[in-house]
């Protein structure tokens, strides 16, 4: 008979009852969850979110105000900012800046786009431009956050995260959810690991940051003298011990690190050859304006089609540049030359293979900018007024959706939240938004929480 202390028995009695829970969840054992299911036909089957960190300025992007070009220099009359939030502007005399850029109707649809893209400019027909945003946070971060995960609260699953957890999108070589990041043209802000978080799901649903420059992923080939054999008999008997301890522990994130360990070892195969450019064709590079692991947005974006091609659901491609308070002229447009080439390469390439038809691409900033000037001739952060692109499966191209006031001040046509971004996404993917819930803590979370729209307008 065995001898067993109080604690030990209450341990392993508490254990048991939990574990059999686990197993009529249907997650004991298991290294895939369950999946949620679609509620209707998807129009698409992965999303591109190439995110302009630190706050583009659509008056230098894709709002034309040319009353507020007008009224360059004079008072920003008061009737529009009495009793507003702003930034570091808050108290100081406001004076209006007119947009520094000149603007073009673009394509058979006539899309107005500022003269920083040019490369943008030749795809106008395929992009939806959304000139009415609005969000709640003004500064980088709490911004970032709540554009990516609905809420302004941190720990909250990133809007990634809920996808992969819709769509049960586990990559078989690679991650289903993968981040990239560049920076160059203005402040570098910060970017933290929180914006790709998996928050209460389970943590293989997590974005996974791979390097821009050298190898993306650190100690990817084996050391000195460790063949891959031994090392996939160091896996089994790893899994085996994790196996053994999940009987007796109920902890789903031993599952967890028993999923990525074997996606680590499959790794080790799958990005060497992802990050290998040398197949790609003079014209194709030539088109992005790059070089394999050069560190820049525009390799990112070439590497993003190819996490595309490989079964990739959820990719995400930081550039931190726009933050721009001062010189907002000349940052603007050395920015966008950093970042309007890739970005055009990549919807002209996913078009050319038949891939653009079931990708969304979302182009934007976690806010926008101020029509006041700031310092040197630049402008605040601004949270009534912004603009993005859509493009791609389900978006109808040529699309100009919104509009702000006179002076672009506020959305006033067609206001559109970021609740209304992600419900929209989630529908091009074949998820209802009111139904993707999980329960934590007492209560059904959802990525759009209690708010969010389909913007219909945007949809072909």
């Amino acid at each position: 008979m065995l001898n067993l202390n109080r604690k030990e028995l209450l341990m392993g009695s508490l254990a048991g009852v939990g574990a059999l829970g686990f197993n009529q969840a249907g997650l004991m054992g298991q290294t895939k969850l369950p999946s949620l299911g679609l509620h209707h036909a998807p129009k698409i089957k992965r999303v591109i979110h190439l995110c302009m960190a630190g706050g583009m300025s659509q008056f230098e992007t894709f709002d034309n105000k040319p009353k507020l070009t007008e009224m360059d220099g004079k008072p920003m009359p008061d009737s529009y900012t009495n009793g507003e939030q702003l930034a570091q502007l808050q108290g100081a005399k406001l004076l209006c800046l007119g947009n520094q850029h000149k603007f073009k109707k673009c394509g058979q649809s006539g899309v107005e786009i500022s003269d920083i893209f040019p490369h943008l400019q030749t795809v106008a027909d395929d992009i939806a431009v959304i000139r009415s945003m609005k969000t709640e946070q003004i500064n980088h971060d709490p911004a970032h956050t709540f554009m990516n995960t609905g809420s302004i609260i941190p720990g909250r699953p990133s809007m990634g995260s809920w996808v992969m957890h819709a769509l049960n999108a586990e990559g078989k070589n690679l991650p289903g959810y993968i981040v990239l990041t560049s920076e160059g043209g203005g402040q570098g802000q910060p970017i933290s690991s929180k914006q790709w978080h998996n928050g209460f799901l389970p943590g293989k649903l997590q974005g996974v940051q791979f390097q821009s420059k050298g190898s993306p992923i650190l100690y990817v080939d084996n050391p000195a003298g460790v063949t891959r054999e031994a090392q996939g008999d160091v896996l089994s008997s790893v899994t085996a011990l994790n196996r053994l301890k999940a009987k007796h522990v109920v902890d789903p994130e031993i599952e967890t690190r028993i999923a990525q360990s074997q996606l680590a070892y499959q790794m080790q195969e799958s990005v060497p050859e992802l990050v290998d450019f040398s197949g790609e064709s003079k014209s194709t590079l030539d088109m992005y304006g790059c070089k394999q692991g050069d560190g820049s947005f525009a390799s990112n974006c070439l590497l993003a089609r190819r996490l595309a091609e490989r079964g990739v659901r959820f990719i995400q491609l930081y550039h931190r540049g726009w933050d721009h308070h001062n010189g907002v002229k000349a940052a603007s447009q050395k920015t966008a030359g950093l970042t309007d080439q890739g970005a055009a390469a990549l919807i002209k390439d996913l078009k050319q293979r038949g891939m653009l038809e079931d990708t969304l691409i979302i182009f934007g900033s976690e806010f926008g900018r101020t029509p006041m000037k700031q310092g040197g001739m630049g402008r605040d952060h601004h949270i009534l007024s912004f603009s993005l692109f859509m493009c791609g499966g389900g978006i109808k191209g040529g699309t100009t959706y919104g509009s702000t006031d006179e002076l672009g001040y506020r959305s006033v046509e067609n206001i559109t939240t970021v609740h209304d971004l992600h419900a929209t996404m989630l529908h091009l993917l074949g998820i209802n938004h009111l139904k993707l819930t999980h329960r934590f803590q007492g209560r059904d979370f959802r990525l759009t929480d209690v708010h969010g729209h389909i913007l219909k307008g945007v949809l072909s």
